[in-house]
This record gives C-alpha cells, structure tokens and sequence, in this order.
C-alpha cells in the first residue's frame, strides 16, 4: 500500500537535510585550534592568520577556473565582503593571536563553543532586517525553545571555561570574543549566500576578493616574523589553509543553505568537544571528569535544539522584492509559512 510504502522504517532516524554537511564542516573546523598551536611552533601568529587565507586564495583560483563558477553579480560582493572580513580576516587572525597571548586549545575550544549562538543571532538579524527584506531573503524564525536550548549549551560552556580557567576573562579571553563575532557573521552571510551559489563558489570567491591584502601581507610578514621551519609547524599551516580555511567551508556552507543558518549552527556545538578530544589527543592537554559533564550537557542542548521549530518564511523572493517596491520596506507582504521539525 502507498502508506506502507512510503512509512519510515522502524529505528531508523531520518535527519533533516543539510545537517550532514554541516556536521561534516564541524569536524573538519574542530581540528582548526590544534592545529594552530602546531604552527605556532614557527610561524608568527599575524603569519598564520593572514598565510592561511593567501595559501587558499590559490586553491580558490584553481576552483573557480576548473568548475568555470558564475561571477558573483550585484549585491553578492557586498556579501562576499562580509564573509570574508568574517572568515577570511577575523576568525583566523583573532584566534590565533588568542592562541598566542597563552589561551590554551582546551580553553579556545570551549570558548569559541559560543559560536551557535552568534552565527544564529547573526542569521536572524540579518535576513528579518531591512536588507533582508529588500533583497528577498529566506528568512528564519526559530522558536522560543529553540533559543532556550541554545542558551542552555552556551552557559554550559562558559561555566566550563570560568571553571577551568583562572575564573576570569582575559586578554585572550577578548581575542576570543572578537573571533565569535566576526566568524558568526561570516557564517551567517556565507551560510544565506550559499542559497544562489554553491558553497564552494561562496569561499572561494571570498578568498580571492581578499588576496589583494593577503597575498602580499603574507610576503611582509614572512620577513617581520621569521619561521622556525619543522615538519610539524608546517602541516599545522598546511591544515589551517587547506581544511580549515578551504575544503571545510564546501560541506559547511552547503549545510547551512539546506537546513537554515540558525539550525545548522546547532550542530556546531558539537565542535568544543571534539576539539578538546583532539587537544588532549594530540598536544596532551588534560581533560578532567568536568569535560564529560560539559559533553553531556552540551549534547543534551543540541538533541533540544534539533528538535526545536524553525518556522520560515516562504515568499518567493520575486514577491517581496515587488512588494517592497510597490510598498516600501516597512510593509511586509503575506506569507506562506512552513516549519521544519528535527
């Protein structure tokens, strides 16, 4: 029969679709930290912060020329702008120096944890603001209970980062909240983006907007800031620009434009833990019993936050860009909203 036909197996969970780019993205980003404190090894960290985006500028002209991309158009550089200031410029440049002032991968891995929270913050304003609605943005409204479960995983991991750290912000600290918001906002722009082109365009032609600065940056620094050449400073760097800041973002973007920025970004919360897995593993920093009840407590947050409605909004872009052109901005045209459940 049709009903038996198209029933759901029993066990077998059916995950909403794009979480399993993301999830691919968030295992390629959680080695990121560790692999940052091999570079710094030899490399100084305004060298790691730019290099890594020179060194992937490449990788992008390669890309773009053998998939012979679309050039962006219109209003998408003043996006790819943004993402790269995000994820180009920010994140990296910010963490590294973080890195640099005595954080602790442990400790940038539970704090850069926030992450969820502003990449989904960032996704909501930016697409229920006026520029949204103007250019006719997919827009998202995730539910009280989604919020609720999002906030819970954050405090979660700042109660675990005052707990195992001196119990206070530092300067680090501040390094690190500045790399929050910056790559939050280059997800979110990157993830809306990645709805008229594909991941991969989205970051590589970010990459290659900003290799007028990172290409010959990275020439100066590599003279201010002399490298101790060793094999494994070098394949931390080699990590950071060809995971990290290029292949990770094809499976993260392509995440977020199929299941939504703010949900997407939930699977995110996954991230501190494994890092702190793979600091423990492979740079022997311990992980005490806290760690598990910060894993258990973070996991907990992100089944809630799965299962949390995100109701969006379904107007074809056509219609609310002749809406606002008939009616202004201000005057929201009439919807059809659909959910969708984890």
């Amino acid at each position: 029969m049709r009903d038996q036909d198209n029933a759901t197996p029993i066990g077998r969970i059916a995950l909403p679709p794009g979480l399993g780019a993301a999830a691919l993205g968030v295992l390629a980003f959680s080695f990121t930290v560790p692999s940052t404190s091999f570079a710094l090894r030899a490399f100084g960290p305004y060298t790691i912060g730019v290099g890594r985006a020179a060194i992937a500028a490449l990788l992008a002209v390669a890309a773009l020329r053998l998939t012979r991309a679309a050039r962006p158009r219109g209003t998408q550089w003043i996006s790819l702008a943004v993402v790269a200031g995000g994820i180009v410029f920010g994140f990296p440049v910010l963490s590294t120096l973080a890195l640099s002032h005595g954080s602790s991968a442990s400790h940038a891995a539970v704090v850069t944890g926030l992450l969820p929270i502003t990449t989904a913050a960032f996704g909501t304003l930016r697409a229920w603001g006026r520029w949204g609605v103007a250019t006719g943005v997919e827009r998202e409204r995730p539910s009280w209970a989604f919020w609720v479960a999002s906030v819970a995983g954050a405090a979660c991991i700042v109660a675990f980062t005052l707990r195992n750290g001196p119990g206070r912000f530092s300067v680090a600290d501040v390094f690190l909240f500045g790399a929050l918001v910056t790559a939050g906002l280059g997800y979110a722009e990157g993830g809306r983006l990645a709805r008229d082109m594909p991941g991969r365009a989205v970051v590589s032609w970010a990459l290659v907007l900003a290799a007028p600065i990172t290409l010959p940056v990275t020439a100066v620094l590599l003279v201010a800031e002399p490298p101790r050449w060793n094999g494994p400073a070098v394949a931390g760097l080699a990590y950071l620009a060809v995971v990290s800041m290029f292949l990770g973002f094809f499976a993260w973007y392509a995440g977020m434009a199929r299941a939504g920025v703010a949900r997407a970004s939930q699977v995110q919360l996954a991230q501190p833990l494994l890092t702190l897995l793979w600091s423990w593993l492979l740079l022997g920093e311990h992980a005490g019993p806290s760690t598990v009840v910060a894993a258990a407590g973070v996991l907990v947050c992100v089944l809630f936050a799965q299962r949390a409605r995100v109701l969006r909004d379904m107007t074809p872009s056509s219609t609310i860009r002749r809406t606002v052109s008939q009616e202004g901005v201000s005057q929201s045209p009439v919807s059809r909203r659909g959910a969708v459940d984890g």
